[in-house]
């Protein structure tokens, strides 16, 4: 029913079905990723012609080993799948408030986030739930990504921070996705063209650079790191 892509690995099909219903249909089931090499982020979607039943959702945990004891820790919600939402990518490892990270490790999908080189074993966990049980879940994790960019908000901004008006904003974000589409533009009967996965890709990096640093674009050089 599901697969998960590991940046810089195989596709990943070898699912574990953990509990068996009299109907023979399994509601849980589980991944098991060496951390061979450090990753932080993790694609998980639908294998063609799989579909979830009504008024239902894929609740997605992950368990890591503790840091101190290399034992499993418990398992942690990072977020859900849907029949109308088949696919998406989610951070496995927890964001630290203290930690700031450029966009130069922003960009590099393999950054390991810990103290020290991974080992062990990511126990990824699918459960199919019903909607209205995973839906607060959903609501709980979104509600922790404002309170980490309200404790940054919080620290005295220098000169070089201050606020900005909207549109210079604007011409900052035009630029940063100019900028970054550029270097796939390619000649097509003497018009520039761009792929639309380009686009795509820049949005997803611009989306997870404004989640490690909200006021990026608010310096006066938004290339600064």
């Amino acid at each position: 029913m599901f697969s998960v892509v590991v940046p810089g690995r195989p596709c990943i099909t070898d699912i574990i079905a953990v509990d068996s219903q009299p109907n023979g249909q399994a509601t849980k089931f589980a991944f098991t990723i060496p951390l061979t090499t450090p990753f932080s982020e993790i694609v998980v979607f639908f294998l063609p012609g799989t579909t979830l039943p009504p008024t239902t959702g894929a609740a997605i945990y992950a368990q890591l080993p503790d840091p101190t004891t290399g034992q499993p820790s418990d398992f942690r919600f990072i977020g859900a799948l849907a029949n109308d939402n088949p696919s998406g990518i989610f951070k496995v490892r927890p964001a630290t408030s203290t930690q700031r990270r450029s966009e130069a490790e922003e960009e590099d999908d393999m950054l390991d986030e810990g103290a020290g080189a991974a080992t062990g074993v990511l126990t990824l966990g699918i459960s199919i739930e019903e909607a209205q049980n995973i839906a607060p879940q959903l609501a709980a994790l979104e509600a922790a990504k404002p309170s980490n960019q309200m404790s940054m908000a919080l620290v005295p901004q220098n000169a070089a921070q201050r606020q900005v008006s909207t549109k210079v904003l604007a011409q900052r974000i035009i630029g940063n996705a100019f900028n970054f589409l550029a270097s796939f533009a390619s000649s097509d009967k003497g018009q520039d063209v761009v792929p639309l996965k380009s686009f795509h890709d820049w949005w997803a990096k611009f989306e997870r650079r404004i989640e490690v640093d909200p006021t990026f674009l608010e310096r006066e050089d938004p290339n600064a790191t």
